[in-house]
């Protein structure tokens, strides 16, 4: 049987007008500012008449370890919500936007897959509503006003030696990782060593994603530690007074995006912090928004639970005052049996054995996500080679973890292959036995809290970190920000720092190379391993595909 491309599908995608989809949740015209017919952003004054309105049911959609195999979180995220809206729910997603660096390297888009998509789908996965270029526009005009204060006479006496601040673009450029700057004579400042970032590492992201309106965007903006001086005092973005500009760049992306899935239900999307290199989840105020104007929220946070979700309940329910009622794992037979030990060209030959024995990296994240007093169900996400004795392999695992695993073939059916699996949702939602609580309390030093999240959901034994970045964790202890959450930066192929390193793996070293201050967004940044805040592209990148017909349609994205 022969399916279509999910370009093929969102080409031939029976899109309302983005009025239409705003009004299935309260929103009149005047409340949505639209970007051509089937996008828009949200007004502020929507966002702040609904602030008083009661929270919907919160689910958070996460997934095992990536793998080549394939796992498909942002199909199932939209799978459920269409599913749910199925059932007669009132339910709408949050997802985060694309990033340029993997839709032109090697990772595709970030829209959903096969009947369960977000349209319009090349729009979102390129430049969308310009989101990313205001959080690029905004980060680089810190950066310039950081070299042109110390240019014009350099009042804060910042030492260049000690400049914080990177640069960013939203591209994948490992040249760009470590160069020097103002180079060419005295006219062009004092050269000094920096570096790129992907956008999707920026802290100014991060500040959008974690801000509850405006005026706490400007504040965060101001509290950004750019530089050092020779006693080694913070500078912050506020003295050299670039803050209000930044805002005034970002007022518009501040704004949520309304867009809607290919069953005309309505989705947030809004932010795009990766969750291997930064926080991994959509924007505070899209989700704060889509719980005041619909019943069930379905979002969800990057890569494998070891990550995304474990920042989502360390460091975005914390900051936010939000409590999943429900956590959905994501999981394929295939990814089981590559776990397993299969090779990626042999995925399609049924093997059961293989598929008990690459459950154990499933069996891992249940119990993580356990571990933060949340139930949880297990999506196995279908591929049309499964057979029903791999499939029932999965569901006897998942049973002796204490947990339902239900089959949902959301990729091939939309909604009406998801709705056993929001059934199940909406059980475990509305059963309230639910006790959310993050795995470390906020006066925990700093060090311990990195053990801790090594040891408890790496599963490590140790964490290697030398006498100088324990010396720079006591002193941000020392200067008041010992009470800030851990934001890990590692691989997000494996437990470990070591992507190779597939299944469940204990009795391993968690090696900390560098540790960043985010003091903005309110969090420490904790580099681990080999871990790059700069992605490269692939040998073949998949720009090499990308292009345009002869009918002005875009091939080769995703």
């Amino acid at each position: 049987m022969a399916f279509k491309t999910d370009i093929e599908i969102a080409r031939e995608a029976n899109k309302k007008p983005i009025q239409e989809i705003g009004a299935k949740i309260g929103m009149s015209n005047d409340d949505l500012l639209p970007y051509g017919h089937d996008k828009a952003k949200i007004s502020q004054e929507f966002i702040n008449s609904v602030k008083d309105k009661e929270d919907g049911k919160l689910i958070l959609v996460t997934a095992i370890n990536p793998t080549p195999a394939g796992e498909g979180k942002t199909t199932t995220t939209v799978g459920l919500g269409d599913g749910l809206n199925r059932i007669g729910k009132n339910a709408t997603i949050c997802i985060r936007e694309a990033s340029l660096g993997p839709n032109f390297g090697m990772k595709g888009g970030a829209a959903g897959g096969g009947m369960a998509q977000v349209v319009p789908m090349e729009e979102m996965n390129l430049h969308f509503t310009g989101d990313f270029h205001a959080i690029t526009s905004a980060h680089s005009l810190l950066s310039a006003m950081i070299d042109n204060h110390i240019y014009w006479g350099n009042e804060q006496n910042i030492d260049i030696r000690r400049v914080a601040w990177r640069r960013v673009v939203d591209m994948n450029d490992r040249a760009l990782r470590q160069i020097t700057a103002s180079l060419g004579g005295v006219a062009n400042g004092f050269p000094r060593e920096t570096g790129f970032d992907i956008t999707v590492a920026s802290e100014v992201m991060a500040i959008l994603c974690l801000a509850n309106d405006l005026k706490d965007l400007e504040k965060r903006l101001g509290d950004i530690i750019v530089a050092y001086r020779r006693d080694k005092s913070p500078v912050y973005c506020r003295d050299i007074k670039a803050e209000g500009a930044m805002t005034v760049l970002l007022k518009d992306a501040m704004q949520p995006n309304l867009v809607q899935t290919l069953e005309n239900n309505p989705a947030f999307v809004h932010g795009g912090p990766f969750a291997n290199i930064a926080h991994g989840c959509n924007s505070v105020i899209a989700t704060k928004t889509a719980l005041k104007v619909a019943d069930y929220v379905v979002t969800e946070a990057g890569f494998g639970a070891d990550l995304g979700a474990e920042k989502f309940m360390n460091i975005k329910c914390r900051k936010a005052g939000l409590a999943p009622d429900v956590v959905v794992v994501v999981a394929t037979v295939r990814a089981m049996k590559m776990n397993g030990g299969v090779a990626k060209a042999d995925l399609g030959t049924p093997n059961v054995e293989a598929v008990e024995n690459g459950c154990a990296n499933l069996g891992r994240h249940i119990e993580n996500v356990k571990s933060f007093g949340v139930p949880v169900v297990v999506a196995i996400n279908h591929f049309v080679t499964d057979t029903d004795e791999e499939v029932q392999a999965v569901k006897d695992y998942v049973a002796g973890h204490g947990c339902e695993a239900i089959l949902s073939r959301h990729w091939e059916l939309g909604s009406e292959g998801s709705a056993p699996l929001a059934e199940k949702v909406v059980e475990l939602a509305d059963s309230g036995v639910g006790a959310f609580a993050p795995i470390y309390p906020d006066e925990m030093p700093l060090f311990e809290k990195i053990e801790t999240i090594a040891k408890r959901i790496y599963r490590a034994d140790e964490v290697l970190a030398d006498k100088k970045i324990r010396n720079q964790l006591r002193e941000w202890e020392e200067a008041g920000y010992g009470n800030l959450p851990v934001c890990m930066a590692k691989t997000q192929y494996s437990f470990s720092t070591d992507p190779n390193l597939r299944g469940a793996p204990t009795g391993h070293s968690v090696p900390v190379r560098e540790v960043r201050l985010s003091a903005g967004a309110g969090f420490i940044v904790v580099v681990c391993g080999e871990i790059m805040t700069m992605p490269g592209l692939p040998r073949k990148p998949a720009s090499e595909s990308i292009c345009l017909n002869d009918d002005g349609q875009i091939e080769g994205l995703f």
